[in-house]
C-alpha cells in the first residue's frame, strides 16, 4: 500500500502555507525563484540568468517558471 503526499510547502520559506501568513511569500514568488521544493521542503539548487531562472530539487528534478 502506498501513500501519496498531498500537502505542499511554500517555495520561498519552506513552511506549510497558512491563510494570511504567506500572502507576502506569494507576492515575492511572483518576482523571485522558489528556494524550497514545494513537494518535499528540500532546499533547491537555483540558477538565475538574464533570461529567467531554473531550480532543481535533488529528489523531484527541475522546476521552471
Amino acid at each position: 500500500m502506498s501513500t501519496t503526499v498531498t500537502d505542499s510547502y511554500c517555495g520561498l520559506c519552506g513552511e506549510r502555507p497558512t491563510s494570511d501568513a504567506h500572502q507576502s511569500c506569494q507576492q515575492r514568488l511572483a518576482m523571485e525563484p522558489p528556494r524550497y521544493c514545494a513537494q518535499c521542503r528540500r532546499r533547491m539548487k537555483v540558477q538565475v540568468t538574464p533570461l529567467g531562472w531554473t531550480a532543481e530539487c535533488s529528489r523531484h528534478g527541475r522546476v521552471t517558471p
